[in-house]
């Protein structure tokens, strides 16, 4: 395949882009399963290659995506394998404040909720939770029930402000970011939520919206160290 001839080899077999990246569930490229924001290292799964696509894993969270051939002129080779740093509760803890205000700047720039989103102004639920802990170089799972799952369980009255609050019904399907005092952070959908990012009470005290989110509250979690695919949840 003519792209694929185009991708320099790797001597270590992962790739970094340079620009950012959108890439798909299937291989058809028609929806976005999540995003890559410059500098993000890849592995390039050659043998699932299509005419249109071939199958990534981002090394930084483990996630398999779908990028679009057109888009390999994107992935320059690495000298050397990612090689994550691991950040522990003690290094996470004073992390919070800085990462509680990403989510805010976040939520003041003009924005709507994007199923795949992870690289802003446009954010799926996962995917600003990810983002506001990467830049602060810590990585978490990319979707919310791999963050739940990743996550340390918690009571409700344990709740501390940058733990994690799980929403679903049959399974995990939503997170939020507790602000303290009774309140969360989240990017949710337009047809149950707010269309973008928000603030909203975490009780059953609160507006149509914030009441059906609360009906459907699963569990607490609260980040004690960062992901690696050398560690297991």
């Amino acid at each position: 395949m003519t792209f694929l001839n185009s991708l320099l080899p790797s001597v270590c077999g992962e790739y970094c882009n340079h620009t950012p990246l959108n890439l798909f569930n299937s291989s058809q490229c028609q929806e976005l399963a999540t995003q890559a924001a410059t500098g993000r290292n890849f592995t390039v799964l050659f043998k699932t290659a299509t005419e249109k696509a071939v199958q990534v894993c981002l090394r930084e969270d483990n996630y398999l995506a779908w990028l679009s051939l057109t888009q390999l002129s994107a992935l320059k080779p690495v000298n050397e394998p990612y090689n994550p740093i691991i950040f522990y509760r003690n290094d996470i803890a004073p992390r919070l404040g800085e990462i509680i205000a990403f989510t805010k700047v976040a939520m003041e720039q003009p924005n709507y909720y994007l199923w795949g989103g992870t690289i802003g102004p446009n954010y799926d639920c996962s995917g600003l939770i990810q983002r506001a802990f990467a830049v602060s170089g810590i990585w978490l799972p990319r979707d919310s029930y791999q963050q739940e799952a990743f996550t340390k369980r918690i009571k409700k009255e344990e709740l501390l402000a940058g733990d994690l609050i799980f929403f679903g019904q049959k399974q995990v399907n939503h997170v939020a970011l507790y602000l303290g005092q009774g309140y969360y952070i989240h990017s949710s959908g337009k047809e149950t939520g707010r269309n973008g990012i928000a603030i909203d009470p975490f009780s059953e005290q609160g507006d149509e919206i914030s009441q059906r989110y609360y009906k459907n509250f699963w569990s607490c979690g609260r980040v004690m160290r960062s992901y690696s695919n050398s560690l297991t949840a």
